[in-house]
């Protein structure tokens, strides 16, 4: 079965006026399925056509011969993290343990936040922002174009896409104001709460996200859905 582009959790103006509509409709309905077409046309007549996305990514980091394929598959990946990594009305703070863990390990939302900014503008070029899990321990870090935490055997929590096209149309050059406009109005952490909740078993296995999980494994993108 081929991949598909998941559908997006909410509707295309949901993120409004902090993403807008047509920076959606452009990030996710071309931008997204770009990936996903190169993708396709890459693992067709191969292994890779049947696995899911997340073992492509994995089996595939770090091969010279496939970075192509590492390329679009963790693309693809990414894109798909990032888009529940938002929700409308999002914001605010985390609550139970992962607020816990979070003061436990940053000292407070704020410093967070502060340092969590200063990775994400101090990414060099394309990449991404992400809370992971490492070692026991949330941490911040930062990969260059596509590469991802689960290339490496980190589980994330949150992601920020940080390449111009995801904030051009609605910041212009100003990476900040759209990093700052994501932590305050969009982040999802009740998506991130699941994640933490569910990291010794892999993403999209709260109950929370049962209907978006199952959809991501419909078109291959995430674990298989459990009953």
């Amino acid at each position: 079965m081929a991949f598909q582009l998941p559908e997006l959790p909410y509707a295309l103006d949901d993120l409004e006026p902090h993403m807008s509509r047509r920076t959606l409709t452009l990030h996710h309905g071309k931008h997204h399925q770009g990936y996903i077409d190169k993708l396709n046309a890459l693992v067709e007549g191969t292994a890779y056509a049947d696995r899911e996305l997340r073992e492509v990514v994995q089996e595939t980091c770090g091969q010279p011969d496939l970075s192509a394929v590492f390329n679009n598959a963790a693309q693809a990946w990414n894109h798909a993290f990032f888009w529940l990594s938002m929700a409308p009305r999002g914001g605010g703070a985390p609550e139970g343990e992962l607020a816990l863990r979070l003061e436990r390990d940053f000292g407070d939302l704020a410093t967070f936040k502060q340092r969590f900014k200063e990775a994400a503008l101090g990414q060099f070029g394309a990449g991404w922002a992400w809370l992971v899990i490492d070692g026991g321990r949330l941490c911040i870090t930062t990969t260059s174009n596509a590469d991802t935490p689960i290339a490496h055997g980190l589980q994330p929590l949150l992601a920020i896409d940080v390449w111009e096209h995801a904030y051009y149309l609605d910041h212009q050059n100003d990476r900040g104001a759209f990093v700052d406009a994501s932590l305050e109005h969009l982040v999802n952490w009740e998506f991130a709460a699941a994640n933490f909740e569910d990291a010794g078993e892999g993403n999209w296995k709260a109950n929370r996200y049962r209907e978006v999980r199952e959809a991501f494994a419909d078109s291959g993108l995430g674990e298989q859905s459990q009953a």
